[in-house]
């Protein structure tokens, strides 16, 4: 993956990586359904422990005093967030999500997002993908901080239509939905080809980066 190719693939122990990953992010995505995303984001950056751990065990790469730090430092920077999260306004509808979505503001932080990206995709990581880790870092975390709106509009709207307000008919739902299944195919492809650097690195680095870009 690291050199451009997806051999990847073809190997059963990244697809049973991939499932797993996959029912944690169906529950994450429930997750921004039912609390606020301030609230979602920094408590997902809790996973970096787990997969630290498991970094330690699986691929034997050992983890130092720094490393513990940092797990310490994560569960005290989130639970500070989330004792001191202000209050979220309750959400009727997509078209509420899609009003906020349409601000100025917002629109001209997702163009400014989207020309990063972009810039990252085409200029950097041709040359300097294999040696810097932050250019495919920065892709992911760019993205990703666009995503948040999307699911939380998407899980908003499959929420109201379990309750009885079907959202479905609504053109925004959809959008919203293309947008996140466009969002996590840039990150799957750009975080698999991170191979020049260890798992204890990328994930700090990539959760972090998401959360801050995301706020």
């Amino acid at each position: 993956a690291g050199v451009g190719g997806y051999s990847y693939l073809y190997e059963p122990l990244w697809w049973a990586g991939m499932i797993t990953m996959i029912v944690g992010e169906v529950a994450n995505f429930a997750a921004y359904a039912f609390a606020p995303a301030i609230l979602v984001t920094p408590l997902g950056a809790l996973s970096i422990i787990i997969s630290a751990v498991l970094a330690d065990i699986m691929l034997k790469e050992k983890l130092h005093i720094f490393g513990i730090l940092g797990c310490v430092l994560c569960v005290v920077g989130s639970t500070t967030i989330v004792l001191h999260a202000p209050q979220e306004r309750e959400i009727e509808s997509v078209a509420e999500v899609w009003d906020l979505a349409t601000e100025p503001a917002f629109i001209f932080y997702a163009i400014i997002v989207l020309a990063a990206t972009f810039v990252l995709i085409f200029r950097y990581i041709p040359q300097y993908g294999q040696t810097h880790i932050m250019v495919y870092i920065g892709v992911c975390s760019l993205v990703g901080s666009l995503s948040v709106m999307s699911v939380k509009a998407l899980g908003i709207a499959l929420k109201l239509t379990f309750s009885g307000i079907n959202q479905l008919i609504y053109p925004q739902t959809w959008l919203f939905a293309i947008i996140v299944v466009a969002c996590i195919l840039t990150q799957m492809n750009y975080l698999n080809k991170v191979t020049i650097i260890s798992l204890l690195m990328v994930l700090p680095l990539l959760s972090d980066c998401t959360s801050i870009s995301a706020k």
